[in-house]
């Protein structure tokens, strides 16, 4: 069984547990658009995220999961964080590429507010400049898991 049959096992296993598929908003806040376009290619047929259940939505009070690309520049950052707080609980962020996670080539810059983590809480970190599309699609997957784990800790 190779890579992609194991992750897509994974997937409809958690999509069942949910009793849905799982749905995705994505937030740019400042990103140079390299993380952008990969994320629309996992969305492509090639990758197809559709077929595991992932659904991209058009707002954030639809959404299970957030990805966040960018180093949150000045201008993006209360935008982020009402993005945020407009996703029902319990939510996933995930933080996709190098400049949430620590800045990448932004680091240090005054107009920048990275890490993510600094500011809203990040579930999973997805690293890469820009990272692949089965990259990101895994760390929806362990998004996925960590959604799981919050909705059952509500159940006890």
């Amino acid at each position: 069984m190779n890579e992609r049959e194991m992750l897509e096992k994974r997937i409809s296993k958690l999509c069942k547990y949910l009793g849905r598929s799982p749905w995705v908003f994505h937030v740019n806040s400042g990103s140079c658009n390299g993380c952008d376009i990969e994320i629309i290619a996992a969305l492509t047929p090639r990758y197809d995220a559709e077929r595991f259940g992932v659904k991209l939505v058009g707002t954030p009070r639809h959404a299970d999961i957030l990805l966040v690309t960018g180093p949150v520049t000045d201008q993006s950052l209360e935008r982020v964080k009402l993005i945020y707080e407009q996703t029902p609980d319990p939510k996933v962020v995930v933080a996709v590429g190098a400049c949430p996670t620590g800045g990448s080539v932004f680091f240090e810059s005054p107009f920048t507010n990275a890490p993510l983590d600094k500011h809203i809480p990040v579930d999973v970190f997805v690293p890469g400049c820009p990272p692949r599309p089965e990259a990101i699609l895994y760390g929806v997957v362990l998004g996925l898991e960590k959604l799981i784990k919050k909705i059952e800790g509500e159940k006890e």
